[in-house]
């Protein structure tokens, strides 16, 4: 159950019929583990060989559990030196101008449909700049469903997102409330808002700080874990002829089967 990812285990743990399958594969694991153990099979080499990887491998999990407690910083401190790290690689966080507009498209599919497509476009402008209500227009009407339903809002971008016919109108734009004329992109016919500016400079410490605390943590956990090693390759003395051995022993060709007479 632990193993279970925290957002969806309310959601088993309240299932019966999931619940009793998980406890029903517990047992059938520990009932036959247990006939196992009364047949020797423990004993057997390669057996006693897997168990003890097992073993091996749950007891040094959990010492890297705990390595890792003993170096995770609290969140005070983590936040500290998300702080530092953010002011120390200030242009990594660097941002350029940017531009927010709505827009509405006027799907083009057939080459047919360029003119009554050009005519709509032009229509929604006419309204628009009549005193008509902007994203209450683009929901009607919008071919662009991600947007659509925002309003047309297309949230901020920089210079050079968007295909060129698109993003010379925009950056044209001035003052929120500016409307374009109607444009054509490979997409269809657009009429665009500009919604507001934003000028160049740094991205907020808030908007990475979660990012940055992840990455502080991680970084001190692999530094426990980088000492851990370093501690236990000191004590490793390998013996290389066994090695070789056990190599040889392995890659050597398997007998051929005696001739049939």
């Amino acid at each position: 159950m632990q193993r279970i990812p925290l957002e969806v285990r309310p959601q088993v743990l309240t299932q019966a019929r999931t619940m009793n399958q998980l406890v029903t594969n517990l047992y059938t694991r520990r009932a036959l583990a247990q006939r196992a153990q009364a047949q020797g099979l423990a004993q057997n080499p390669e057996v006693a060989a897997a168990l003890a990887l097992a073993r091996d491998k749950v007891l040094s999990d959990a010492l890297l559990v705990q390595v890792d407690r003993s170096n995770t910083p609290s969140d005070t401190q983590a936040v500290a030196m998300a702080r530092t790290i953010y002011k120390a690689q200030a242009a990594e966080y660097a941002e350029p101008e940017q531009v927010q507009v709505r827009h509405i498209l006027i799907l083009v599919k057939d080459p047919s449909e360029d003119a009554a497509a050009k005519a709509k476009a032009q229509d929604l402008l006419t309204k628009v700049r009549a005193g008509g209500d902007f994203a209450a227009l683009a929901k009607q009407n919008s071919g662009d469903p991600g947007s659509a339903e925002k309003g047309g809002d297309l949230g901020f971008f920089a210079k050079g997102r968007m295909v060129p016919e698109f993003d010379t109108a925009a950056w044209a734009l001035q003052k929120p409330g500016d409307t374009s004329e109607v444009i054509k992109t490979q997409f269809g016919y657009h009429v665009l808002q500009l919604v507001g500016r934003k000028p160049a400079g740094q991205k907020p410490f808030e908007e990475v700080q979660e990012a940055l605390v992840a990455k502080v943590r991680q970084a001190e956990q692999q530094k426990g874990r980088n000492e851990l090693a370093k501690t236990l390759e000191e004590t490793v003395k390998l013996d290389d002829a066994a090695i070789k051995a056990t190599v040889d022993k392995l890659v050597a060709p398997a007998p051929a089967a005696p001739a049939k007479k």
